[in-house]
């Protein structure tokens, strides 16, 4: 199977896969969802409140060190096989245009598309037509990651109170328009800070799209803008000079004149060159693979001093991200004092007063209540159980006093748990509170 084919099939595994994930729910819990609304993370069924997003940076952390990791050893696979902006290229210049409209051909993109011919004119505004309708689609399924879906439908119904939601969409998807059919590969190039830092992660192990300068021989004039220094034209020179790997190239770079920053390591240089090659008998001379491999012809490991130090950040990232999830609390409880410190009672005891903040992030309602680990020296002298729906918050005032048996020759400020669980203790939480008294 050519290069081509395997992209075209990891594009659409990766579409489908991303069209769905928002409708995938573990115990009614989304796959992935950042939700400002109810200020809320879900992850593999996990849902995070805004206190409890220690486990994002963990996750941040992966996703960067995971990237540089995989260019280091993979070169740019990620802008030429996953990469948004390569994929909806592909959907726009060589779907739309070449195979739908017939304006252009996928094994020529450098050839321009002729407007004078009116049929051309009116195919592009056909053209046009089919990506808005696409962006719109693209733009709404990217806010289903920060709205859910049940709440989705049921906003774009009543778009008047929900505007904000709609011209969101609205610009994301003029913005795709813009970029894919006016920007084109110039966003690669002049606007993405990764294709501008990526060139510094490689080195001669690095996997990327290699031109074997040993049998194709220097094909370019001086001064080419390549990563790495080529060598001198060889004897066995197999290059044709047909240009199929030029004419295809989606980025219009030769990739004869070495590896240069523009290139997306799409392999439809590969593919092309391997046709040709083929009714000569021989192999590609444009190949996937590290210079040392394919030019130098050494042998390499994956099991360099850089590669195992991304490995042990990585598997770093994910043992804190788990280790902090298990810290995840069943519900979340915020103390507050009130602005009267203490109260001193008629029979000589203290009181202070609390502010508790309940929020029931189960999905089922539950019933809570209080108890003091120390019942010695303290006592709650005012709070009942109560229930609490799902997904709700709710404020009630603690008040908590000394007994007489409490001893008064301490410091003004003393440290008590409390217990606060649900009914039959199926969760519970414990508090630390600060006593204040004269």
């Amino acid at each position: 199977m050519s290069y081509s084919k395997k992209r075209y099939l990891v594009y659409f595994i990766s579409t489908i896969f991303i069209m769905l994930i928002p409708f995938i729910t573990i115990n009614n819990n989304h796959i992935l969802l950042l939700s400002f609304e109810r200020l809320q993370f879900h992850f593999i069924g996990m849902v995070f409140n805004v206190s409890e997003l220690y486990v994002m940076p963990f996750l941040l952390m992966f996703l960067f060190i995971g990237i540089f990791a995989m260019t280091s050893m993979l070169g740019r696979i990620w802008c030429g096989w996953a990469c948004p902006q390569t994929i909806f290229r592909v959907i726009y210049r060589d779907l739309i245009e070449s195979t739908i409209l017939d304006l252009r051909r996928i094994k020529n993109k450098q050839k321009d598309i002729d407007y004078n011919k009116k049929s051309n004119q009116i195919k592009k505004y056909i053209s046009l037509i089919l990506w808005g309708i696409i962006t719109l689609i693209i733009s709404s399924n990217f806010m289903l990651y920060f709205v859910p879906p049940e709440d989705f439908f049921a906003y774009i119904q009543d778009p008047v109170n929900h505007s904000f939601m709609i011209l969101f969409i609205i610009s994301i998807a003029l913005f795709l328009i813009y970029d894919i059919v006016f920007m084109k590969e110039n966003f690669c190039v002049y606007v993405c800070p990764y294709s501008r830092i990526q060139s510094v992660l490689y080195d001669n192990n690095t996997k990327q799209v290699t031109y074997d300068f040993n049998r194709g021989g220097k094909v370019y004039e001086n001064g080419a803008k390549s990563i790495f220094k080529v060598k001198q034209w060889s004897n066995n020179e197999e290059c044709t000079t047909c240009e199929a790997c030029v004419k295809v190239c989606p980025t219009h770079i030769d990739i004869r004149k070495g590896l240069q920053v523009e290139c997306i390591n799409c392999l439809e240089c590969s593919d092309a060159c391997s046709t040709v090659m083929q009714k000569f008998g021989k192999e590609s001379l444009i190949n996937w693979g590290s210079t040392n491999k394919v030019i130098n012809k050494h042998n390499i490991s994956i099991w360099t001093k850089r590669n195992i130090t991304y490995f042990a950040s990585l598997f770093l990232c994910i043992f804190l991200a788990f280790y902090f999830s298990l810290e995840k609390e069943d519900f979340l409880v915020n103390v507050n004092k009130t602005t009267e410190l203490y109260k001193k009672n008629e029979d000589g005891t203290v009181s202070n007063n609390y502010i508790l903040t309940f929020h029931n992030t189960q999905d089922k309602a539950l019933t809570f209540d209080i108890k003091l680990k120390d019942d010695k020296n303290f006592k709650i002298k005012r709070f009942e159980k109560f229930p609490l729906e799902a997904g709700t918050k709710s404020k009630k005032i603690l008040i908590i006093e000394t007994t007489k048996d409490f001893d008064k020759n301490i410091n003004k400020t003393s440290n008590i748990y409390i217990e606060i669980f649900s009914e039959n203790s199926e969760f519970k939480i414990v508090k630390k509170l600060a006593f204040i008294h004269p």
